[in-house]
């Protein structure tokens, strides 16, 4: 999974020289989380909606219209943005950006393409992938099966099982804590399976039976039948 692929592309960008109290607007109009600034084609900085936000409620609290009528009309990006701000490439893939925003502890990255701004990614793009993966708008159901070992053929088995009880698998996801240690083998992850069943009970009751334990269970009713 690349990010040019599932960033948010031309994003709103603005110039250093526009004040703070115009990069608020464009925010809250557009519903963006964050402004590259760029001057001369290039990346200069970045200006949140939470940095902004912190800052016009420490001028509220000072109550001194001096300082108000400073941060309404001769305030400019170029004074409080995020100089030089952690970036990621278009042709990074998404495993890099995640770990990136890790570590760095950043909600969202400016996309470069050489040094020309073609996108950015958030939190939020984030958040909608992961719901599209869960299949969050659609009417699946689904279970989490206890931590198992991954070994070669241990999802399958888990298809053919979740399969041969009627069900009609949409998506597999092992989930398991990254502790850097490739070379202890196979680790240990609980399974998320996503799928449609008349008979969940009897899903379950066949991967308990297969030797996998279920630590969850939702059944939704397809469209059709919700009531």
């Amino acid at each position: 999974m690349i990010v040019r692929h599932w960033m948010q592309a031309d994003p709103v960008v603005i110039p250093g020289d526009t004040l703070v109290s115009e990069a608020k607007r464009i925010l809250s109009e557009n519903n963006l989380h964050a402004l590259p600034v760029v001057d001369d084609g290039r990346l200069r900085g970045l200006v949140t909606r939470a940095n902004l936000l912190r800052m016009g409620a420490f001028v509220l609290r000072t109550q001194n219209p001096d300082e108000f009528n400073y941060f309404v009309t001769r305030l400019k990006v170029r004074d409080i943005m995020v100089r030089n701000p952690a970036t990621v490439l278009a042709d990074d893939t998404m495993q890099q950006c995640l770990l990136k925003g890790q570590q760095l502890g950043v909600a969202q990255f400016p996309v470069l393409d050489g040094e020309r701004v073609v996108g950015i990614i958030s939190a939020n793009e984030i958040f909608h992938l992961a719901a599209h993966c869960l299949g969050a708008w659609e009417r699946r159901s689904g279970l989490t099966l206890a931590p198992v070992r991954l070994g070669p053929g241990v999802l399958g088995r888990i298809a053919d099982v979740a399969e041969a009880a009627g069900a009609v698998l949409q998506a597999l996801y092992p989930i398991g804590h990254h502790d850097g240690n490739a070379a202890a083998g196979p680790a240990e992850c609980k399974v998320v399976v996503r799928l449609h069943t008349d008979d969940m009970a009897g899903v379950v009751c066949a991967l308990e039976a297969a030797g996998f334990g279920v630590l969850e269970s939702t059944d939704v009713a397809p469209a059709a039948l919700a009531t």
